[in-house]
């Protein structure tokens, strides 16, 4: 179920990614973070307590919501846009 539920958009275009390896929507002009909690139940994992994490400052001080992608980028969700064909992971298997 997701974290984020959207009530009222209107007129921005589509935007395609994949997350955890399952093709989902977001719209564009998201953040990662945006993008990944309509769609999903979490942020991430902890690399410490492997716990669920959605974010926490929201402007990129805290430094709680680095996600990386299938290839091992890493990129803060807060304040990096969603892009076409992005392939994110929110799981702790990048932690290990």
């Amino acid at each position: 179920m997701a974290l984020l539920q959207r009530v009222a958009e209107q007129g921005r275009r589509v935007v395609r990614f994949t997350l955890d390896g399952r093709p989902v929507e977001a719209l564009e002009g998201d953040t990662i973070l945006t993008a990944m909690l309509t769609n999903g139940d979490r942020l991430r994992r902890t690399e410490f307590a492997d716990t669920p994490r959605a974010g926490f400052c929201m402007m990129g001080a805290c430094q709680d919501c680095w996600v990386r992608t299938e290839e091992g980028e890493r990129l803060r969700a807060c304040g990096t846009f969603i892009a076409d064909g992005m392939r994110l992971v929110s799981g702790g298997e990048w932690t290990q």
